[in-house]
């Protein structure tokens, strides 16, 4: 069996993926300020993933500064299509707002502010993607919203699946019928925290 590479977190740390100015500078005042954020290893597969899966549609529970919308909305950004993103904080909002004006991206991305769970049963659309980082104990409650407003064969994503608040959905969503799901533990440089799970689920 070949041998692993030696201290293979510091050697892949050494790839992170190039970022421009502006996710720089939301990864400095994520660390400053102490505000979780998917980091680039994440954001980056966001966008690869919304990519590849042609999604025209995407939604997000849990904004913050807008660090991993940016991701998820530059998949599209030549096309029409939309991002909606929910977050219970009107500071975390406005800031968010502004910092997708800074990336052209405004005229993409709708903020709506409020209860995740409320917003939910408000929407009728369907979506293409959903990236679920609200907080973690919230997942499994939310889920059926997901199911429901998610297009059929099209992907979830959880972050954070690596907390103990989120071992209620880790269960609910591996023992579902319907879901298809795998739940990867991994080293995430810049991630919040770097050891953390992510969940992959298509919709069935």
């Amino acid at each position: 069996m070949p041998d692993l590479i030696d201290n293979p977190e510091e050697y892949f740390r050494q790839f992170l993926p190039k970022r421009d100015q502006l996710l720089i500078e939301l990864e400095e005042e994520a660390r400053r300020e102490e505000i979780p954020i998917v980091g680039p290893i994440v954001g980056e597969l966001l966008h690869i993933l919304a990519s590849v899966t042609q999604a025209r549609r995407i939604l997000e529970l849990g904004t913050a500064t807008g660090y991993s919308t940016i991701f998820l909305a530059r998949a599209f950004a030549s096309t029409r299509g939309r991002l909606v993103t929910i977050d219970n904080d009107p500071d975390m909002a406005a800031r968010a707002k502004i910092n997708f004006h800074r990336a052209g991206l405004d005229h993409q991305i709708d903020i709506l502010v409020g209860d995740s769970q409320e917003k939910l049963s408000e929407m009728d659309k369907s979506f293409d993607l959903v990236f679920l980082d609200i907080d973690k104990e919230y997942y499994a409650s939310v889920l059926p919203h997901c199911h429901r407003l998610l297009k059929k064969g099209r992907l979830l994503i959880a972050d954070n699946v690596g907390f103990k608040d989120a071992d209620p959905f880790n269960r609910l969503i591996f023992k579902s019928s319907e879901w298809r799901s795998v739940n990867l533990f991994a080293f995430l440089p810049l991630h919040s925290p770097e050891k953390d799970g992510l969940c992959l689920a298509l919709r069935l």
